[in-house]
Order: structure tokens, then sequence, then C-alpha cells
């Protein structure tokens, strides 16, 4: 485990990083703060543009300056980007396929006392739903900044996930790790059960199987960063070796991770499929913390679920 840091953070940090490129265009809708759009605003504010709180406007500016060749980044918070500028996004950026990037900060419950009027757990199963958009959830720092990257060399739309608060660096530290879009990466073997984790709970799926492990159950652990295009064949793969599967996200259990890897097993190689999130209800205010527990997004709630699974697989 490394360092503490926010992907919102390590994103505008990353932002400013790449920001030379000329091509890049970033537009937020008085956010700056907040979304740390304000790095490259500060290093580059003659292609940085603050729409004001007009987050429907920013986005149109933003496909305008796509179709005229230009890489756009759009910010604002998940809630704003999911749902109040879903028209936007879906007809003037998504159909006709324009490079411009849309980037919800503050996703999830770990937004904390904003509540839940601001506490999006939709945005994963909306994004997924719009024909040709990328989805992508990083867990960490490093694998914010990679996925930055990724998104720069590609051209079409795409939603990133991030979040508010601070989380554990993992992915700086495993051997052999590496980025690309649409690939899942197995961070631990395991024989008899795999957690599918995206965003913030790889590392909650990471010390559940550490719990799993002292009750001898192995627990292979897969970060899916890629929501859409997901990658179907490291899901069919860790079907046919552990014989049950464990989705963790946070995010509504409906529509999002569960839901996508759900299909996939469905369609190909069906094992029992646990899926762990919040259970299709709203927020609350509140600190990260105490959110976490109060709707079971711990390891010991992905434990139970990975023995729920593997009981299943037994009955067969």
């Amino acid at each position: 485990m490394g360092n503490v840091i926010s992907t919102r953070e390590a994103y505008g940090r990353a932002l400013c990083e790449f920001g030379a490129d000329e091509k890049i265009m970033v537009f937020d809708a008085d956010l700056t703060i907040c979304t740390m759009s304000c790095y490259f605003a500060e290093k580059y504010p003659e292609r940085f543009f603050n729409a004001g709180i007009a987050e429907c406007n920013m986005a149109g500016m933003a496909a305008g300056a796509a179709a005229s060749g230009k890489t756009a980044f759009v910010h604002t918070f998940a809630m704003f980007a999911a749902g109040r500028i879903y028209d936007q996004v879906r007809n003037s950026i998504a159909y006709p396929g324009l490079d411009v990037k849309v980037v919800g900060t503050h996703a999830g419950l770990s937004v904390g006392e904003d509540g839940a009027t601001h506490q999006c757990i939709e945005d994963l199963s909306l994004m997924r739903t719009i024909p040709g958009m990328t989805v992508i959830c990083p867990c960490d720092a490093n694998e914010t900044r990679e996925a930055l990257k990724a998104m720069i060399g590609y051209d079409g739309p795409c939603y990133l996930r991030l979040g508010r608060s601070g989380v554990e660096c993992v992915t700086d530290s495993m051997d052999g790790y590496t980025f690309e879009l649409g690939k899942g990466v197995q961070v631990k073997d395991g024989g008899d059960v795999t957690i599918i984790a995206t965003g913030l709970m790889l590392q909650e799926a990471l010390k559940a199987s550490e719990l799993l492990q002292e009750e001898g159950i192995g627990a292979r652990i897969i970060d899916l960063h890629t929501i859409k295009p997901i990658d179907r064949d490291i899901i069919i793969k860790a079907a046919k070796e552990t014989g049950a599967i464990v989705t963790t996200e946070e995010h509504n259990i409906i529509g999002g991770l569960g839901a996508a890897v759900s299909e996939v097993v469905g369609e190909t190689y069906p094992v029992p499929v646990e899926k762990h999130g919040v259970e299709d209800e709203f927020g609350h205010s509140g600190t990260a913390e105490a959110l976490m527990v109060k709707y079971g997004l711990t390891p010991e709630k992905i434990a139970a679920k990975a023995r729920e699974a593997i009981a299943l697989k037994n009955r067969k």
C-alpha cells in the first residue's frame, strides 16, 4: 500500500503534466478547485474555459471544439455529468463520436457530507448504455494517471469516474502492472472464487481476500478499471477456473459493474455471480468512512458475498 491521494487530485496533476499537447482544450463549470482542473487552468490559461454554472452549455462548447479537431475535456461533478448534461453527452458528443472526455468527480457515496443529491451511484449504468462510450473507473492515483494517458491517445468519447476521498495507492507496487483500455488486471491469484472490483473497491477486495485466506479460501482479485468495453476474456477465464464470482463497486448494484459482468457470464459460461454494492437505495449525509460502513462497502461484506458465491457453486 502506498500514498493516500484522491483520484481527482491525481487526475488534475496528470492533466497538467500531459497538457503541453496543444490539441487539448479544457472546460469546467465553476468547479475548478473541486474537479482539480485548476492545475491546468493555471499553467495553460489560453486553452482553459470556465463556462460558469452552465453545464449543458459547457458540453456544447466542448463538442464544438472536438468537431474542430481538438481533444476536449469536460469537468463537473459526476451527478451533473451523468444527470444534468446527459442529453448533450448522448446527442452532441457520443452520437457524432466526438473526441470529448467527460470527467465526473465526486462520484459514489464517498462524497460524504454532501448527501444523497450529490452521491451519484447511477453514472456507470447511464454512461455504459450510451453507444460508443468508453467508461473508466480507476482505483488509485497511479491508475488514474495511466487512464488519462490512454484516454488522450484514444480518439472518441470517454467517461472517467473519479472520487473525492483519498485512497491508498496499490497499483504502483504491483509487479508487471500495465494499463490498457478494455483490459482488466489480475492482481492476485486464487482458485476458489473471483472478486472483480472497480474503483476504490479494489482496495477493499484485497483486504477481503486476506480475511478469506485466513479461512483457507483462495480468492482471485481482478481490477476491472474499464467497465466498457469490458474485458470478456478475463471474466470468462475466471468463471471457468474458479466457478464463482463476486463483483464489488461503489455504485448501485443495478446497471453497473455487476450487471456488466453478469451479462458476460450469462452469455458464455454461467456460474454464480454475487453482486456487491449499494443495494438500490439513495445515500445519506455523513463522513465517507461512516457511509461505507452503513452501506456495507467493507471487506467483511465482500468476504461474506464470496462465501455465498462458493456455497452456490458447491450446490451444483
